[in-house]
């Protein structure tokens, strides 16, 4: 009797899931085009002159005048003295001047850091110190920060622009600024003549975007010019790739998150890439948000699970389009939620700063769409082509059983250069990236995240995902939004607990308890798993991409056990 051969991650089961609806999609996309990330912006002008490449508020710009404004400017940056490699940094919320900063620094070969508009002084400082920025680009509103700290780094050069801001969108009052120069001035002054840079896509860095503040030291990303556009053509490209005659030049997409965080970094390049209109929105405008949807009707709307939720909340009816969410786990409960009120499946996607963009992509929602799938298979979807996968036992880094769990490792050309600034860091000797994620494959090559490492709670020696607790606390009817934690155990040194923390919908409000919560886990968990406390939040803490931030709700609480001397 011949032994059937077990399935491992090198034999690609993905493979015979890549169909969007009856059409197959290829293996690999290669050979990819060495290119520099503006070489986007130059194709999409010459070939769609007047399409409009940005929307924002009531302003419109076409491809044919953002491509003059970004030669324009970097016109200006050379004269200023920014040459090949030089990082230049920006410190701008979502706005077309973030776009057009954006690619005239890489016209230059120069190399772009975007920074938070949410960073305090010292994070400002660290990160311009760390990556040896001499010039930076800033809203109105972040000159006095920059100026207060930029004697205790090697800025040269600052430049501001000024931004509508949310909930008014009115432009700040401005004073005269002698020492600093206005982008919209030298946009004006110069003529689009940048000198001719000699780009290597492969070597040459165009992102330097920062990462792990929320869990420890920021580190910059080495990002390549062949990075990122390979990255482009590995996910929406071929994902679209049956449908791109009504997709290149003609259709519009909202991004809903903050662009110079990596996913909205990625949306702005992708769509660039193949001539889409890009509606740009304030992360936190969910009333305006729906407006353009429902006026619009894109093709695509980019966001994180918090806004679908928040959609959940609103008048919003059925609508042809399609929803796709990434950077935070989409909870089950919700998709299932919002593809009964919409009527559209949901997709999802999964990847990292690290990887330039994404990784894996949930293709069964579109293929819902064209009716040739009956159910969503709810997961992070498979690995887009010519990107290797694998799952590592946490304490021997052996690939474990197809099914088990471990720690997501992966190597593609979408991975980062290394950790600045050393080419390499950060990855295996042979090009792995840990990501530090837990997860499982099954045997149709899906992927799905458990946990994060960092989230994972140690309850005597058990491990509790608290992952798997979110989801099924978001089953329970008027829970809105949910963190899950663990926290250290008084009566147990080295162990922890689990906490919960809730907010609830606005009609549920004083008709929950704890108590309650506790026992509905009981029916659903194991012993260990179940939640020792709840507490209710009108709001959870998040980051601007309105991710919860599990890290400060853990902070908080071991802060508040330290002041009543439960923990030393």
């Amino acid at each position: 009797m011949v032994e059937e051969k077990k399935i491992t991650y090198a034999d690609k089961p993905w493979f015979k899931s890549y169909f969007v609806g009856p059409s197959k999609l290829p293996k690999t996309m290669e050979p990819y085009p060495k290119i520099s990330v503006y070489q986007f912006l130059e194709d999409a002008a010459t070939n769609y002159p007047s399409n409009v490449v940005c929307v924002y508020l009531d302003n419109e710009m076409t491809y044919e005048d953002l491509k003059l404004q970004v030669d324009k400017l970097a016109t200006a940056f050379a004269d200023l003295g920014v040459k090949k490699g030089d990082r230049v940094a920006t410190i701008l919320p979502n706005c077309p001047q973030f776009i057009i900063c954006d690619y005239a620094i890489m016209r230059l070969g120069a190399v772009h850091v975007p920074l938070s508009i949410l960073h305090k002084a010292p994070d400002v400082l660290y990160e311009l110190d760390e990556s040896g920025t001499e010039t930076i680009i800033c809203s109105y509103r972040r000159l006095k920060l920059v100026n207060e700290i930029k004697d205790k780094t090697k800025l040269k050069t600052i430049i501001y622009t000024p931004t509508k801001l949310f909930p008014d969108y009115s432009l700040p009052e401005m004073k005269e600024v002698t020492d600093a120069y206005l982008l919209e001035d030298l946009i004006e002054k110069y003529e689009p003549k940048p000198p001719k840079v000699d780009i290597n896509p492969i070597e040459d860095l165009a992102l330097l975007p920062f990462t792990g503040g929320t869990t420890g030291v920021p580190k910059g990303t080495m990002q390549t010019h062949y990075n990122i556009t390979t990255n482009v053509i590995q996910t929406l490209q071929w994902m679209m790739h049956p449908l791109k005659s009504a997709v290149i030049g003609k259709a519009s997409l909202v991004i809903c998150v903050p662009i110079f965080h990596q996913y909205g970094h990625w949306a702005v390049h992708a769509s660039i890439s193949w001539g889409i209109r890009i509606f740009l929105m304030d992360p936190r405008d969910i009333d305006k948000m729906i407006e353009i949807i429902k006026k619009n009707r894109p093709f695509m709307i980019i966001g994180v699970p918090t806004h679908f939720m928040l959609f959940l909340t609103k008048d919003i009816q059925r609508l042809p389009v399609f929803f796709f969410s990434a950077a935070a786990a989409l909870p089950e409960e919700v998709a299932k939620k919002f593809e009964k009120k919409i009527g559209v499946p949901m997709g999802e996607g999964y990847g990292a700063t690290e990887t330039t963009g994404g990784t894996h992509l949930n293709l069964t929602a579109l293929s819902k769409v064209t009716g040739f799938v009956s159910k969503v298979k709810r997961s992070i979807g498979i690995p887009v082509p010519d990107t290797e996968v694998k799952i590592v036992n946490l304490e021997t880094g052996e690939e474990v059983p197809i099914g088990e769990t471990g720690e997501i490792w992966i190597r593609g050309p979408q991975v980062m250069k290394g950790y600045w600034p050393t080419p390499g860091k950060g990855l295996t000797e042979d090009g792995w990236l840990a990501m530090g994620d837990i997860g499982k494959m099954d045997e149709d090559g899906f992927f799905y995240i458990v946990d994060r490492i960092k989230d994972m709670i140690n309850v005597s020696g058990m491990k509790v995902y608290s992952r798997v607790v979110d989801d099924v606390l978001y089953e329970y009817p008027g829970v809105s939004e949910v963190g899950v934690i663990g926290i250290p155990d008084p009566d147990r040194p080295g162990s922890e607990r689990v906490k919960a923390f809730i907010t609830l919908k606005p009609e549920f409000e004083g008709k929950v308890t704890s108590e309650e919560i506790i026992e509905y886990c009981k029916e659903k968990l194991p012993p260990y798993a179940i939640p020792k406390s709840v507490e209710f939040k009108r709001d959870l803490p998040k980051t601007l991409a309105m991710k919860i931030l599990k890290r400060k709700l853990r902070e908080e609480e071991i802060d508040k056990m330290k002041a009543r001397g439960e923990i030393k």
